[in-house]
């Protein structure tokens, strides 16, 4: 499994502190101190996964994020957003644009650690009774990791790959929003709900017509249609 991250970081410290850690627990390390870099290393070396920080010299954490995710080349690596900013609409703000989890300044080493690791292992296909799942025009093909709709590839992110993959694996079973946390985001404790709704709004941008399949269960939920 790749596991060569890139850490994007303006302070010498956190990126030490990363750096030990992240070496300690096998990983592979790539740094850089501010957005230009940042993009150009995710670019020419291909990480398994990228931790962004959000205040960063130049290019901020935000846009370095929006144009990833606009380059066919960087869409799919997941990011963990690394940052001081706290606020509720700050986490919201994102995970809309694309983020797959976001962790606040001061932040536990073990933590991140953790996290990182079910991020990579997101990419890992999860067990299955068949190679794909399909639903009419729809395909999700397990070992390819990809995503079909009438033939052509969308592009998602690790996370919503899992939580498509979980949503129709149980079609027609309701997924309460708990349920979810901790079945696609591993999360042993429940921690912010919404983030499940922002990443279900951005599936249902991704898969236009056939967002249809998915369902809200007011109040408890989601749920794909099934057959």
């Amino acid at each position: 499994m790749n596991t060569k991250v890139l850490v994007v970081d303006d302070e010498p410290e956190i990126l030490e502190l990363v750096e030990f850690n992240f070496r300690a627990a096998g990983l592979q390390i790539l740094t850089a101190a501010d957005g230009a870099e940042g993009l150009q290393k995710a670019r020419a070396q291909q990480p398994a996964l990228i931790v962004l920080d959000l205040m960063l010299p130049g290019i901020d954490g935000m846009e370095v994020c929006k144009i990833l995710r606009r380059d066919p080349a960087t869409a799919g690596i997941p990011i963990l957003m690394l940052t001081a900013k706290a606020s509720e609409i700050d986490r919201i703000v994102g995970l809309e644009i694309g983020a797959d989890d976001y962790l606040t300044k001061p932040f536990s080493p073990r933590e991140l650690v953790l996290r990182v690791k079910k991020l990579l292992n997101r990419h890992e296909p999860a067990p299955a009774k068949g190679d794909r799942l399909q639903a009419g025009d729809l395909l999700l093909d397990i070992p390819r990791h990809q995503v079909f709709l009438r033939g052509e590839a969308v592009e998602l992110t690790a996370t919503e790959f899992k939580l498509l993959h979980v949503l129709m694996q149980r079609r027609g079973r309701v997924q309460t929003r708990d349920q979810l946390l901790r079945d696609v985001w591993d999360y042993e404790r429940v921690v912010d709900t919404r983030t499940v709704d922002t990443h279900m709004r951005r599936l249902r941008e991704k898969l236009g017509a056939a967002a249809e399949h998915l369902e809200t269960i007011r109040n408890v939920g989601y749920r794909f249609r099934g057959e």
